[in-house]
């Protein structure tokens, strides 16, 4: 299964705030906010939406087709990228622009503050899909995730034109948007996928109810945090799976986006949704464990045992050829 995969690539500055961002508003003085947090650690690692989730997607073996633009400061980045199974023939290259920045600080609930600096991203929206689909073949699914505004509604508009499948991911640019670009992203999209504060922002801006964007998706996957994930088809009964018991939690950066590949991994070896649920979630524990949406080891064996542990040996037998297989792809 060809999976094009478009969306951000950055470099992620992740900083640690060890008390609680709650503990220092001033209710009443929202309107004057100033707040400086004192942090005790700084990790700069590879990241960017787009590319988190075509990085997981290259180490399942699925040698995902990367689409978004850097600056000349990628090349060392690109190499990481192609080492582990992605296609980075397809990545615009700036000559006035540096590479994206993402600066996040999280504190000890896990709850997180963040600024994003597209610099190059902002000419993904001259990139079209169709030269690059003729080239490396045809499309099984396009992933739209959050990057440029602009280069995502062209996206969304040239799949529909062109009936590629599609996987909205509007993501963090949901914040951004209007209602009515928010609609454009959605309708007819083969699946979306929101956390569940997305989900409550997306139908607040749409007016759209539940069954309205069931309506217009084919599938609607809702991750929920420690609560799991949703998986709802029209006419069907919800799917929920609860994440393993993490060993730890490290950073909680990029753990949206691992489950994104490990679900679509499932989807492209169809073992069926709940499957694809389970090696989602299990792929977001391991990014979790970890500093860095790309730091985590994958290990086939590791990862089956994993997903025994939390979902039975049938779960794994039913994925286990698959992952075994996906270090012979890369």
């Amino acid at each position: 299964m060809r999976i094009i995969v478009t969306g951000s690539i950055a470099t992620d500055y992740l900083m640690v705030f060890p008390g609680r961002f709650a503990e220092q508003i001033v209710p009443d003085q929202l309107a004057n906010l100033s707040l400086s947090f004192l942090v005790e650690d700084l990790a700069m690692r590879r990241g960017g939406a787009g590319a988190n989730i075509a990085f997981n997607l290259g180490c399942l073996g699925l040698a995902p087709v990367l689409v978004g633009a850097v600056g000349a400061d990628f090349a060392e980045y690109g190499q990481w990228l192609s080492a582990h199974g992605v296609d980075i023939s397809a990545v615009h290259t700036s000559q006035t622009r540096h590479t994206a920045r993402f600066l996040c600080t999280t504190d000890a609930d896990q709850n997180q503050i963040a600024s994003f600096y597209a610099g190059a991203m902002t000419e993904s929206r001259d990139i079209e899909l169709a030269p690059i689909v003729d080239r490396v073949g045809a499309a099984d699914l396009v992933v739209v995730g959050p990057s440029d505004p602009a280069a995502m509604l062209r996206h969304t508009r040239e799949c529909r034109d062109r009936g590629y499948r599609f996987a909205a991911d509007p993501s963090q640019q949901l914040s951004t948007l209007d209602g009515e670009a928010i609609k454009h992203l959605v309708e007819g999209a083969t699946y979306l996928f929101t956390n569940t504060y997305e989900r409550g922002l997306l139908e607040r801006k749409t007016g759209w109810s539940e069954a309205d964007i069931l309506a217009r998706v084919e599938v609607l996957v809702t991750t929920r945090g420690a609560k799991g994930v949703t998986v709802q088809r029209p006419g069907e009964p919800m799917i929920s799976v609860a994440p393993p018991q993490e060993r730890c939690k490290a950073d909680p950066t990029g753990v949206g986006d691992a489950f994104r590949a490990g679900f679509l991994a499932g989807v492209a070896w169809g073992v069926g949704d709940e499957r694809a649920a389970q090696l989602g979630c299990t792929l977001a524990t391991l990014v979790i464990e970890s500093v860095g949406t790309q730091e985590h080891e994958f290990d086939p064996e590791t990862f089956l045992e994993r997903l025994r542990e939390a979902y039975g040996p049938d779960s794994a037998a039913d994925v286990a050829d698959h992952v075994r297989e996906s270090h012979l792809h890369r």
